[in-house]
């Protein structure tokens, strides 16, 4: 099921191995040019929403999958990857607000979304806002500011690794000075202080894709809107998610953290933590993210 009215790019070398129709293809919505890999002629859709730093890539293990039995579409959120990379726009209200426009624009009025990392925040207030377009909620490894309790900081280095993100990256300009050509070291470190199988992240791609000039800038951005994605939040939580929700944590990574949050926001959540595996599931464990994926969506 191919939109209408996208622009229709040829597959890269990468999109290659999905088969199922996957294609790379770009709309404008709200001003911005939004990329996402869409394939599956399923009739019901699922969005899929990833997390920094990484792109729409970090679904690939999990997408022929899923397209098997459904249409599924691959955000590239405003700011990453191939989408355009604007001023502003990068608190969590806007950002889900850009994806109902794609999805509008796509001519696809109900849907289930997943979201990962800075992508649950994104699903939640996708969820939250536009309940009556979402079929059901799946979401792993994150807290979502204004919803989750604050982590403490002052706490053991082991455990303060997963977290520097949101210190270094909300400050001005300094990220921008210290990390310029060394956008390999840091998103390496990233990856290897969140995961428990490293190798299983393909933080190649994500360091090409964010060596690009401006796209380091626009990773800092969602995290330079948390004061605003807090008092969006702080609103959209008086009410309960109508829709199920299944939220999945890593032992290693946020765990238990993720289900909680999830519990504060609705009544409706099966919850399941992954052993063994890190921050990033649906890279380092894909088959026990499908386990808990396929079955939820098809009830």
């Amino acid at each position: 099921m191919l939109s209408d009215g996208a622009q229709v790019l040829q597959p890269r070398a990468y999109d290659g191995d999905l088969g199922l129709g996957f294609k790379s293809q770009f709309a404008i919505v709200n001003g911005v040019k939004l990329h996402f890999v869409e394939g599956g002629e399923g009739q019901r859709t699922v969005v899929l929403i990833p997390g920094w730093p990484q792109t729409w890539y970090a679904w690939r293990k999990i997408m022929p999958d899923v397209a098997n039995t459904y249409h599924v579409v691959a955000v590239d959120i405003r700011g990453m990857g191939e989408s355009s990379r604007p001023e502003s726009g990068y608190d969590t209200e806007t950002l889900a607000n850009d994806i109902s426009a794609l999805m509008d624009k796509l001519g696809i009025s109900r849907y289930s979304v997943v979201g990962h990392d800075i992508g649950m925040w994104i699903a939640y207030s996708l969820a939250a806002k536009h309940g009556a377009q979402i079929d059901k909620l799946v979401v792993s490894e994150a807290f979502i500011p204004g919803v989750s309790p604050t982590p403490p900081m002052l706490q053991p280095p082991e455990k303060n690794a997963g977290l520097t993100q949101f210190m270094f990256n909300q400050l001005r300009d300094l990220p921008e000075f210290l990390v310029a050509g060394r956008e390999a070291s840091y998103l390496r470190w990233n990856v290897e202080h969140r995961a428990y199988w490293p190798d299983r992240v393909a933080v190649d791609e994500y360091i090409r894709a964010y060596s690009v000039p401006g796209a380091m800038r626009a990773g800092f951005e969602y995290y330079r809107a948390i004061p605003l994605t807090m008092h969006q939040n702080q609103e959209l939580k008086k009410r309960k998610l109508i829709m199920p929700v299944l939220a999945i944590g890593a032992a290693f990574a946020s765990g238990e953290t993720t289900v909680a949050t999830m519990k504060s926001v609705s009544d409706n959540v099966k919850s399941k933590i992954v052993a063994q595996c890190g921050h990033y599931i649906p890279e380092e464990c894909p088959g026990e993210f499908l386990n808990e994926l396929m079955p939820f969506l098809a009830e």
